[in-house]
Protein backbone atom coordinates (compact mmCIF):
# COMPACT_ATOMS: atom_id res chain seq x y z
CA UNK A 1 0.00 0.00 0.00
CA UNK A 2 1.33 3.41 -1.01
CA UNK A 3 -0.23 6.67 0.16
CA UNK A 4 0.49 10.37 -0.44
CA UNK A 5 -0.17 12.58 2.59
CA UNK A 6 -0.31 16.37 2.32
CA UNK A 7 2.01 18.19 4.73
CA UNK A 8 0.03 19.32 7.80
CA UNK A 9 -3.11 17.81 6.28
CA UNK A 10 -4.70 14.58 5.07
CA UNK A 11 -4.34 12.03 2.29
CA UNK A 12 -4.37 12.81 -1.43
CA UNK A 13 -7.35 11.00 -2.93
CA UNK A 14 -10.18 11.06 -5.42
CA UNK A 15 -11.54 14.49 -4.48
CA UNK A 16 -8.48 16.24 -5.97
CA UNK A 17 -7.71 13.65 -8.65
CA UNK A 18 -5.27 11.48 -6.72
CA UNK A 19 -1.51 11.03 -6.72
CA UNK A 20 0.31 9.09 -9.44
CA UNK A 21 2.40 6.24 -7.99
CA UNK A 22 5.25 4.44 -9.75
CA UNK A 23 7.12 1.53 -8.17
CA UNK A 24 10.44 0.85 -9.94
CA UNK A 25 13.26 -1.62 -9.59
CA UNK A 26 16.01 0.68 -8.26
CA UNK A 27 18.73 -1.21 -10.15
CA UNK A 28 17.41 -1.09 -13.71
CA UNK A 29 14.45 1.32 -13.54
CA UNK A 30 11.90 -1.31 -14.56
CA UNK A 31 8.35 -0.31 -13.61
CA UNK A 32 6.92 -3.03 -11.38
CA UNK A 33 3.59 -1.34 -10.58
CA UNK A 34 1.88 1.95 -11.43
CA UNK A 35 -1.42 3.61 -10.61
CA UNK A 36 -3.40 6.43 -9.00
CA UNK A 37 -4.36 6.78 -5.34
CA UNK A 38 -8.12 6.73 -4.82
CA UNK A 39 -10.44 7.01 -1.86
CA UNK A 40 -11.21 9.58 0.81
CA UNK A 41 -8.84 12.07 2.44
CA UNK A 42 -9.27 10.23 5.75
CA UNK A 43 -10.59 10.88 9.24
CA UNK A 44 -10.01 14.54 10.17
CA UNK A 45 -10.41 13.99 13.89
CA UNK A 46 -7.90 11.16 13.99
CA UNK A 47 -5.33 12.66 11.63
CA UNK A 48 -5.43 16.29 12.73
CA UNK A 49 -6.74 16.39 16.31
CA UNK A 50 -5.71 13.19 18.09
CA UNK A 51 -2.30 12.63 19.74
CA UNK A 52 -0.70 9.77 17.82
CA UNK A 53 1.11 6.98 19.64
CA UNK A 54 3.45 4.44 18.11
CA UNK A 55 1.67 1.89 15.87
CA UNK A 56 -1.51 3.97 15.71
CA UNK A 57 -3.07 3.41 12.29
CA UNK A 58 -4.24 6.64 10.65
CA UNK A 59 -6.13 5.04 7.77
CA UNK A 60 -9.10 2.77 7.20
CA UNK A 61 -10.54 0.89 4.22
CA UNK A 62 -11.90 4.13 2.71
CA UNK A 63 -8.68 6.18 2.96
CA UNK A 64 -6.96 7.02 -0.31
CA UNK A 65 -4.09 4.83 -1.41
CA UNK A 66 -2.72 2.68 -4.23
CA UNK A 67 -2.35 -1.06 -3.69
CA UNK A 68 0.67 -2.15 -5.73
CA UNK A 69 0.80 -5.88 -6.47
CA UNK A 70 4.29 -6.97 -7.53
CA UNK A 71 5.52 -10.27 -8.96
CA UNK A 72 9.01 -10.70 -7.52
CA UNK A 73 10.98 -13.91 -6.94
CA UNK A 74 13.61 -12.50 -4.59
CA UNK A 75 14.11 -9.48 -2.30
CA UNK A 76 14.05 -6.41 -4.52
CA UNK A 77 15.17 -2.88 -3.77
CA UNK A 78 12.56 -0.49 -5.18
CA UNK A 79 12.09 3.22 -5.66
CA UNK A 80 8.58 4.52 -5.03
CA UNK A 81 7.87 7.74 -6.91
CA UNK A 82 4.87 9.96 -6.20
CA UNK A 83 3.60 12.76 -8.45
CA UNK A 84 0.96 14.67 -6.53
CA UNK A 85 -1.61 15.99 -7.04
CA UNK A 86 -1.55 14.53 -10.56
CA UNK A 87 -4.15 16.96 -11.98
CA UNK A 88 -2.76 20.18 -10.50
CA UNK A 89 0.31 20.91 -12.64
CA UNK A 90 1.07 24.30 -11.08
CA UNK A 91 1.32 22.77 -7.60
CA UNK A 92 2.65 19.32 -8.46
CA UNK A 93 5.31 17.80 -6.21
CA UNK A 94 7.58 14.89 -7.17
CA UNK A 95 8.62 12.92 -4.10
CA UNK A 96 10.14 9.48 -3.61
CA UNK A 97 11.62 6.94 -1.24
CA UNK A 98 13.42 3.60 -1.53
CA UNK A 99 13.02 0.34 0.37
CA UNK A 100 13.39 -3.42 0.17
CA UNK A 101 10.41 -5.55 -0.81
CA UNK A 102 10.49 -9.22 0.16
CA UNK A 103 8.38 -11.89 -1.61
CA UNK A 104 5.31 -12.81 0.42
CA UNK A 105 5.82 -10.03 2.98
CA UNK A 106 2.99 -7.56 2.46
CA UNK A 107 3.16 -3.89 3.47
CA UNK A 108 -0.43 -2.99 4.24
CA UNK A 109 -2.31 -0.83 6.76
CA UNK A 110 -1.02 2.74 6.48
CA UNK A 111 1.63 1.28 4.17
CA UNK A 112 4.34 3.48 2.71
CA UNK A 113 3.33 7.09 3.35
CA UNK A 114 5.10 9.84 1.40
CA UNK A 115 4.65 13.47 2.50
CA UNK A 116 3.63 16.06 -0.09
CA UNK A 117 4.46 19.64 0.97
CA UNK A 118 2.79 22.77 -0.40
CA UNK A 119 -0.50 24.50 -1.14
CA UNK A 120 -2.60 24.33 -4.29
CA UNK A 121 -2.96 27.97 -5.39
CA UNK A 122 -5.06 29.06 -8.36
CA UNK A 123 -5.17 32.76 -9.22
CA UNK A 124 -8.76 33.42 -10.35
CA UNK A 125 -8.48 37.10 -11.29
CA UNK A 126 -6.94 38.62 -13.23
CA UNK A 127 -6.78 35.90 -15.88
CA UNK A 128 -3.61 34.77 -17.61
CA UNK A 129 -2.73 37.11 -20.50
CA UNK A 130 -5.90 39.12 -19.92
CA UNK A 131 -6.01 42.55 -21.58
CA UNK A 132 -7.63 45.01 -19.18
CA UNK A 133 -8.55 48.57 -20.26
CA UNK A 134 -7.14 51.07 -17.78
CA UNK A 135 -10.39 53.03 -17.76
CA UNK A 136 -12.30 49.96 -16.56
CA UNK A 137 -10.26 49.69 -13.34
CA UNK A 138 -9.04 53.24 -12.71
CA UNK A 139 -11.83 54.06 -10.29
CA UNK A 140 -12.61 50.57 -8.95
CA UNK A 141 -9.09 49.10 -8.78
CA UNK A 142 -7.86 45.71 -9.95
CA UNK A 143 -9.20 42.74 -8.02
CA UNK A 144 -6.75 39.97 -7.22
CA UNK A 145 -8.46 36.75 -6.17
CA UNK A 146 -6.98 33.32 -5.54
CA UNK A 147 -8.35 29.96 -4.48
CA UNK A 148 -6.03 28.22 -2.00
CA UNK A 149 -6.38 24.72 -0.52
CA UNK A 150 -4.10 22.17 1.12
CA UNK A 151 -2.40 19.62 -1.15
CA UNK A 152 -5.15 17.11 -0.37
CA UNK A 153 -7.84 19.66 -1.24
CA UNK A 154 -8.71 20.32 2.40
CA UNK A 155 -10.26 23.76 3.00
CA UNK A 156 -8.59 26.86 4.45
CA UNK A 157 -10.69 29.39 6.37
CA UNK A 158 -10.59 31.69 9.37
CA UNK A 159 -10.78 29.68 12.58
CA UNK A 160 -10.89 26.36 10.71
CA UNK A 161 -8.77 23.24 11.10
CA UNK A 162 -6.50 24.87 8.52
CA UNK A 163 -6.69 28.38 9.92
CA UNK A 164 -5.98 31.22 7.47
CA UNK A 165 -5.34 33.59 10.36
CA UNK A 166 -1.99 31.97 11.10
CA UNK A 167 -0.97 31.95 7.43
CA UNK A 168 0.68 34.71 5.42
CA UNK A 169 -0.82 35.17 1.96
CA UNK A 170 0.50 37.98 -0.23
CA UNK A 171 0.61 39.13 -3.83
CA UNK A 172 3.97 40.26 -5.19
CA UNK A 173 3.22 42.46 -8.19
CA UNK A 174 5.62 43.60 -10.90
CA UNK A 175 4.98 46.22 -13.58
CA UNK A 176 7.16 46.08 -16.69
CA UNK A 177 9.60 43.77 -14.85
CA UNK A 178 10.01 46.16 -11.92
CA UNK A 179 8.61 45.62 -8.42
CA UNK A 180 5.25 47.38 -8.07
CA UNK A 181 4.58 46.28 -4.50
CA UNK A 182 3.59 43.54 -2.04
CA UNK A 183 -0.02 43.31 -0.92
CA UNK A 184 -1.58 41.08 1.78
CA UNK A 185 -4.66 39.09 0.79
CA UNK A 186 -7.65 38.71 3.10
CA UNK A 187 -9.72 35.53 3.44
CA UNK A 188 -13.38 36.61 3.15
CA UNK A 189 -14.69 33.08 2.66
CA UNK A 190 -13.54 29.46 2.60
CA UNK A 191 -10.52 29.01 0.27
CA UNK A 192 -10.93 32.48 -1.27
CA UNK A 193 -8.22 35.11 -0.78
CA UNK A 194 -8.46 38.59 -2.24
CA UNK A 195 -7.22 42.17 -2.35
CA UNK A 196 -7.70 45.22 -4.55
CA UNK A 197 -4.93 47.22 -6.23
CA UNK A 198 -5.03 50.84 -7.33
CA UNK A 199 -3.69 50.89 -10.89
CA UNK A 200 -2.95 54.27 -12.49
CA UNK A 201 -0.94 53.40 -15.58
CA UNK A 202 -0.88 50.89 -18.41
CA UNK A 203 1.80 48.24 -18.66
CA UNK A 204 2.66 44.56 -18.41
CA UNK A 205 1.82 43.26 -14.94
CA UNK A 206 2.92 40.04 -13.24
CA UNK A 207 1.01 38.82 -10.20
CA UNK A 208 2.60 36.21 -7.94
CA UNK A 209 0.52 34.95 -5.02
CA UNK A 210 2.22 32.99 -2.25
CA UNK A 211 1.03 31.27 0.90
CA UNK A 212 3.27 30.58 3.89
CA UNK A 213 2.51 28.91 7.21
CA UNK A 214 5.22 29.89 9.74
CA UNK A 215 4.21 27.07 12.10
CA UNK A 216 4.89 24.32 9.56
CA UNK A 217 7.12 25.98 6.95
CA UNK A 218 4.60 25.01 4.29
CA UNK A 219 4.65 27.17 1.14
CA UNK A 220 2.91 27.51 -2.22
CA UNK A 221 2.97 29.85 -5.23
CA UNK A 222 1.01 30.68 -8.38
CA UNK A 223 1.88 33.33 -10.98
CA UNK A 224 0.03 34.96 -13.88
CA UNK A 225 0.74 37.79 -16.31
CA UNK A 226 -1.74 40.32 -17.66
CA UNK A 227 -1.70 43.56 -19.62
CA UNK A 228 -3.32 46.87 -18.65
CA UNK A 229 -3.97 48.88 -21.81
CA UNK A 230 -4.61 52.59 -22.42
Amino acid sequence: MVRAKAKDAKFVGSSIGGAHIIVRNSINGEILAEGITSGSTGNTGLIMKTPIERYTQLTDAETAGFLAVLDIAEPTYVRIEVISPINRKNAQVHASTELWLIPGKDILGDGVVIEIPGFVIDILTPNTHQYIPLESIKSTGLDIKANIVMMCGCPIEKGGVWDSEIMEVKAIVKKDDKVFGEFPLDNPSRNLFSTNLKIESAGHYQVLVYAYNPKTGNTGVDTINCVVTE
